[in-house]
C-alpha cells in the first residue's frame, strides 16, 4: 500500500480487488498514478468542498484495473443514490412488467388485494390495465389490504415534509401517485375590463376540503392539514400556476374514494378476516418504463413502492424494513462496507454506504443486465437530474445523482472519447457551499476522465 497526504492510491485487477473486497478487505498492491492524484488536486478544498467529507473511486472496467480511489473506503451518506439498490432489486425480482393487482373470483364476486403497484391512474402512464379491469368487471368487488405493513413514512425522513411533492406517503393502493395537482389560472372577466378572476381546481377532481388563505407575497401555494385531507390555498399573482400536494391515504380508503370518482364504482373494503386468497394477477406497466421514470427524474416514490412490491412478492407483506433487511441478505452481503439501508429512495439520512460499495454494485448491475437496458434507465449527459450538466459527455454518461441538504453522489458509467469505460462513484458529504457550485466542480473532474483518458 501506497499513502500519499493520507490518500490511499491502486491499480489492480478488478477481480482481485472484488476478492479482496469478499476475504481481506482492501489491499493495494501498486503505485500511485497522476489519475490516483486527481480527486485530491482537482476536488478536495475547492470552490464549496473545502469542509466537506469527500470518496471518490473510478475504475476502468476493460483493463479491470482502479485508477482513482480517494477514501472510497469510507462510509456516505448517499441520498438518491440509494435508489441504485432499489432498480437492482426491482430489475432481479419485478419481472418485465409491474404486478398491478391481485385477485380471485367467485361465480359472482372478484376479491382483490393492492400490490402496492404506484402507476395506477397516475398521469405519466396514459394506458391503465388494472383500471380497465375493474371497468370491464360486472362481479361485486371486495378489496382489503391485510398486506399491508402499516408505515406510511420512511425510517429517517423529516418529519414536515408531508407536504412536500417528494414525500408522497407510502400505501398499498396509490392511485395518482399520491399526489394532488393543484393550478391557479388567472383570466380577464368577460368584459373585457382590466379586472381578473383567478380559477383553481384540482386534478383528481374531488369535494377535498378547501380553506382559503391571505396571499403569501403573491405567490401560488397550497399546504395540507397534519392529519387530515383539508387543503389551504393561497392565491397569487400567477397567470398560470401549478404545485403538487401529499393527500393523506388514509390505508386505501381515499384510493377507494378516487376511484370511484375516476371510473364510476369502487371495490367494497373489507376487514382482513374476510380475505380470500388471490390466485391471479393483473400485470400493468413495463417495468422499465417506470424505472427510467425513477431514475431520470429521481422519483422518490417510485422507488418506495418498488421495495413494496417486491415485499410483497418475496414476504407476502409491503414491509419496508423487513424487505430491505430480505433485499440486503439475498444480494448485497458482497459489498466491500457493511451497507446500512434505511429506505427505498434515499430520502433518509440513516442510508450509508461507500464508493467501493456502489463500484462493486454497478460492477455487478453491468455483468448481470444488458448494458442498454441500463442506459436506457438511468440519466444521459444532460438528461432528467443531469440536465444542463455533462452536455459534453452526452450519451456517453449515463448516472444516477443523489442530493440532500449538504449531501451530492453521481455514481454511474461513463465511456470515454478514447473509448475506454469506466465506473465510477463521487460521493459529497457536509459541503458548505451551493449544491450548485458542488456539482460544477463534480462535472470537471469527470470530463478531464471523459477528454483524457
Amino acid at each position: 500500500m501506497v499513502t500519499r497526504h493520507g490518500k490511499k492510491c491502486l491499480i489492480m485487477p478488478l477481480t482481485k480487488l472484488l476478492h479482496c473486497f469478499l476475504v481481506a478487505g482492501f489491499g493495494l498492491l501498486a503505485s500511485c498514478s497522476p489519475w490516483a492524484r486527481l480527486a485530491k488536486n482537482n476536488l478536495a478544498g475547492k470552490d464549496g468542498l473545502q469542509t466537506a467529507h469527500l470518496g471518490v473511486l473510478v475504475v476502468d472496467a476493460d483493463k479491470n484495473k482502479t485508477i482513482c480511489d480517494y477514501q472510497s473506503e469510507k462510509l456516505f451518506i448517499p441520498a438518491s443514490n440509494t435508489k441504485l439498490l432499489s432498480l437492482y432489486a426491482g430489475l432481479k425480482l419485478l419481472g418485465d412488467s409491474l404486478p398491478g393487482i391481485a385477485y380471485t373470483e367467485t361465480n359472482d364476486s372478484i376479491y382483490l388485494q393492492p400490490t402496492g403497484d404506484p402507476t395506477l391512474l397516475h398521469p405519466k402512464f396514459r394506458h391503465q390495465p388494472v383500471i380497465d379491469f375493474l371497468r370491464n368487471s360486472n362481479k361485486d368487488m371486495v378489496i382489503s389490504d391485510e398486506n399491508w405493513g402499516g408505515k406510511i413514512y420512511g425510517s429517517g425522513w423529516p418529519w414536515d415534509d408531508f407536504t412536500a411533492d417528494y414525500a408522497p406517503e407510502k400505501s398499498a393502493l396509490p392511485v395518482y401517485g399520491n399526489l394532488v395537482k393543484w393550478t391557479q389560472v388567472i383570466e380577464k372577466t368577460d368584459d373585457d375590463s382590466a379586472q381578473t378572476e383567478a380559477f383553481v381546481y384540482s386534478e383528481p377532481e374531488i369535494s377535498w376540503k378547501v380553506k382559503f388563505t391571505p396571499a403569501n407575497n403573491g405567490r401560488f401555494s397550497v399546504s395540507r392539514d397534519r392529519n387530515e385531507n383539508i387543503f389551504y390555498v393561497s392565491e397569487g399573482k400567477e397567470i398560470l400556476k401549478s404545485v403538487e400536494v401529499p393527500f393523506v391515504t388514509n390505508g386505501i380508503l381515499s384510493a377507494l374514494d378516487l376511484l370511484r370518482e375516476s371510473i364510476g364504482k369502487a371495490p367494497l373494503y373489507v376487514p382482513a378476516a374476510s380475505v380470500r386468497k388471490a390466485d391471479h394477477l393483473v400485470r400493468s406497466q413495463p417495468a422499465d418504463s417506470m424505472f427510467a421514470i425513477m431514475m431520470h427524474e429521481s422519483d422518490n416514490f417510485f422507488a418506495e413502492q418498488t421495495i413494496l412490491m417486491i415485499g410483497n412478492q418475496l414476504l407476502g407483506a409491503m414491509d419496508t424494513e423487513k424487505t430491505i433487511d430480505t433485499l440486503a441478505k439475498m444480494f448485497f452481503t458482497g459489498m466491500p462496507q457493511k451497507l446500512r439501508w434505511a429506505d427505498g429512495s434515499g430520502l433518509s439520512r440513516y442510508n450509508l454506504v461507500s464508493p467501493q460499495d456502489l463500484v462493486w454494485l454497478l460492477q455487478k448491475m453491468k455483468a448481470e443486465f444488458p448494458e442498454q437496458r441500463l442506459y436506457n434507465i438511468l440519466p444521459a449527459g444532460n438528461e432528467g437530474t443531469l440536465a444542463g450538466l455533462y452536455k459534453e459527455a452526452g450519451a456517453n454518461l449515463h448516472a444516477k445523482t443523489g442530493t440532500l441538504n449538504g449531501q451530492l453522489a453521481l455514481s454511474g458509467y461513463l465511456t470515454t472519447q478514447k473509448g475506454h469505460h469506466l465506473l465510477f462513484s463521487v460521493m459529497v458529504n457536509n459541503h458548505s457551499g451551493p449544491a450548485s457550485a458542488v456539482r460544477r466542480q463534480l462535472e470537471k473532474f469527470l470530463l478531464k476522465f471523459y477528454r483524457e483518458y
